[in-house]
Formats: structure tokens, sequence, C-alpha cells
């Protein structure tokens, strides 16, 4: 799913009155000319360090003197335009500078760049040399800020009704807070629909990553539509299980095998970790969750007295790691691990890696949503098998997935 969802596109679509390609690319002519103009009115509050509508710092008068109408060519062909006037003449404009006449791809420049995670100092060097053109830090900053209100509107669409799977977890950065670098987790959620199209629900920035705080998102997705989920994959955070319940009384939980796996090697000796692994794999390989269980017996005969807390760990979880074992092996694939929002993570890593500490949480988010709205571009087809899968979920959740497949 794009940045709309369907039903807000239809409500575009019905509030503009649009009816052939001219009236959508009229459209994004006229949003296309705001945004343009918006940032001019950044670049001389950049300059100037105030707003338009404010008196100077030393309490002097403002500077502005209105503005000059100027004709651009862009994408959208020839755009009408006010460029804000500096009443002492000495401000040179660098969005669209005072005798440019094509605009077309600077401000694309600023967010494409900035969403592959190219740094500010790497930002304005690629400007100068490509367009000549000199922007400041705070410049760069002032455009990409004009996203935030994008990010909230997406954070805040509605949602369907409900979700086959959806999978939740957290990715982790270093952001500056007070004077001091802290660890925030970012609580990520990605849902697959009854048409087997994955879409990222959200995004959400938290001091660490706790069960109280998923419950808040939890509550949130409710808050925007969801009335419903069936599966839900997640790692082996403590809680996390009495928060989905406390949102989602009826959705089955499967904890990640791998998560699990990850878990139990933290007890054993590196020596003893490769016998081991290979004497778990039988337990979460077994075709039955009945010859699963007999592999833990045995895995508890060989390993139970060196290592009871391995043992301890994967009976105490057993209940939802064992929840794929009632499905066939195409629902089993995509349930039995996070593998798919750690795939999505590590999309995000790569843009994120150059990034050693954020200044704050916004700067992580705008850098988050505009990697996020690129990858999910690149999500154009169904989950493969995803007929067969929404044929064997149809015989398991038959009620639930009939009332909202009319």
């Amino acid at each position: 799913m794009g940045l709309l969802s369907k039903d807000q596109l239809r409500e575009l679509i019905k509030e503009k009155h649009l009816v052939t390609a001219d009236d959508v690319q009229n459209m994004l002519k006229e949003m296309f000319a705001e945004t343009l103009q918006e940032m001019l009115e950044a670049e001389l509050d950049t300059e100037l360090g105030y707003p338009k509508n404010g008196s100077s710092p030393e309490g002097g008068n403002n500077r502005r003197n209105g503005h000059t109408k100027k004709s651009v060519r862009s994408q959208y062909g020839e755009l009408d335009i006010e460029v804000p006037r500096d009443r002492e003449g000495d401000f040179e404009p660098t969005v669209v500078k005072k005798h440019q006449k094509d605009v077309a791809g600077i401000e694309e420049q600023i967010l494409a760049l900035y969403a592959k995670g190219v740094t500010v100092r790497d930002i304005q060097a690629h400007l100068n040399q490509l367009y000549g053109i000199e922007v400041s830090p705070t410049l760069i900053s002032n455009v990409t800020n004009r996203i935030m209100p994008l990010i909230r509107d997406w954070q805040s669409r509605p949602l369907q009704k409900a979700y086959a799977v959806v999978f939740l977890d957290a990715i982790h950065y270093k952001v500056k807070q007070e004077g001091h670098i802290v660890n925030k987790a970012v609580y990520m959620v990605i849902g697959i629909d009854f048409d087997g199209n994955k879409d990222v629900l959200g995004m959400w920035v938290g001091e660490h990553e706790t069960s109280k705080f998923w419950l808040t998102v939890l509550n949130e997705l409710k808050n925007r539509g969801v009335e419903d989920i069936l599966i839900c994959s997640v790692d082996n955070l403590n809680g996390f299980s009495e928060a989905i319940t406390a949102c989602f009384p009826r959705t089955e939980i499967q904890k990640c095998v791998v998560h699990q796996i990850r878990n139990s090697i933290r007890y054993v000796s590196y020596k003893d970790t490769k016998k081991l692994l290979a004497n778990l794999k039988p337990v979460y390989t077994a075709p039955t969750e009945d010859a699963a269980l007999a592999a833990l017996d045995d895995f508890e005969k060989i390993w139970g007295t060196k290592y009871p807390l391995v043992v301890q760990s994967w009976r105490r979880n057993w209940g939802e790691i064992a929840t794929f074992f009632k499905y066939p092996p195409e629902i089993r694939k995509l349930i039995y691990t996070t593998n798919m929002i750690e795939s999505y993570h590590r999309q995000l890593r790569k843009v994120t890696k150059g990034k050693a500490v954020f200044p704050n949480d916004e700067s992580l988010l705008k850098m988050l949503y505009l990697v996020t709205q690129d990858v999910m571009l690149r999500w154009t087809g169904r989950i493969h098998n995803w007929g067969q899968i929404l044929l064997q979920i149809s015989v398991f959740f038959p009620d639930r997935v009939k009332s909202f497949l009319q």
C-alpha cells in the first residue's frame, strides 16, 4: 500500500472531482507549486533567522519586503510562484535562484538523498556539483521538516478492519536527548491483508522495548480501525503475549523460533553450541507437535543436566512456539519466524548505518519514513502462494475470514 489508503484515494478523487488524467496532473501541479512556495519561505526563514510575520532578533524591522512573481519550468509545466524578497537585497536564493527558470529535481534530490542515508555534508556537495548551488545544513533540515505533516498523516491514516498476519518487532538506534546519547526503540508493525499484500502499518519511537509500550501501539491500531488479527508473529519479549491478548483476545500468537534459538545459546558454552543446536533442530523441524515434544524430551535427556535453563525456556514458551505446528507448510513458513519484518529492518539499516547518532527523534523518524516509502514501492506483488494460504486460513478461521471478505 502507498502513502494513501484506497479509501483516502477515493475520498481525494471525490473531493477534487478528478475524472481524467489531466485532472490528476493539474492537482499534482498545484501541490508541487504550494510545496515549492513553502520551501522558498523556509529558505528565507533560515537566512534571516525569523519567520515572515516576526521581528528581527535585534528588535529591528523585518527585512522581508513582500514577494516577486516568477514563472519557472518544472516537471509539471510552467508554475507561477511568489519569491519572497529581502529588503536589503543581499539575500541570494538557492531553492530558486534569481535567474533560474527550471526547478525540476532540486527538492526531490534533497529528499531522495536524505532517504538514502546520505550525510548533510554530502548532500551539500552533491547539490553544489550538480546544480552549482550552496545550501546550508539548516536549509536541508528545513526542507526535510516539510515532510513531518506527511508523516503524521501517514501515521494516523485509517487501516483495514482485519489482517491475516501481523508481524511486530522493534529496531534500535542511538539518539541525542537532553545532552545525552540514549538508546531508542522504534516499534514497527507489518500487516498482511486478505489480498496478500503487505504494508507497514506504523512506526513509534519509545525509550526501550517494553510490553507496556507495545500495548499502546496495539491500542492505536484499534483506534485506527483494526478490529481483528488472525495471527501475530512476535519475538520473545516478556509480556508481549499479554499485551496482544488484552487488545485482540482472539488472535493466535506465534513466538519466533529463531529468537527462541538465539536466546537458548546465550546459556551455552561456545564449544557445545554446534552440537547442542544439532540436537535441538529435530524439535522445531518435526512434522507434528507430538513429534516435536518427543524430540524435546530427547534433547532434555542429553542437555537437561548441563543446561537446564535452555530446556526450561523451551517448555515455558512452548504454548506459543508450537502454534505453527497446527498449520500446513505454506502457513508455517510464513509465521514461524519474524523474518519478514527483520528483512525490512535490514533494508532500514543499510541506509541508516552511516548515522551513528541521530540528533533527535524527529530526525530519526524522517529518515525511517522516507526509507520505508522507498521500500514499499518495491512491495508490488502478493505474498508467494497467497491463494493457497488464504484457502487454508479460511478453513482454520471460517467465520472471521468470511465476515471480512464479504
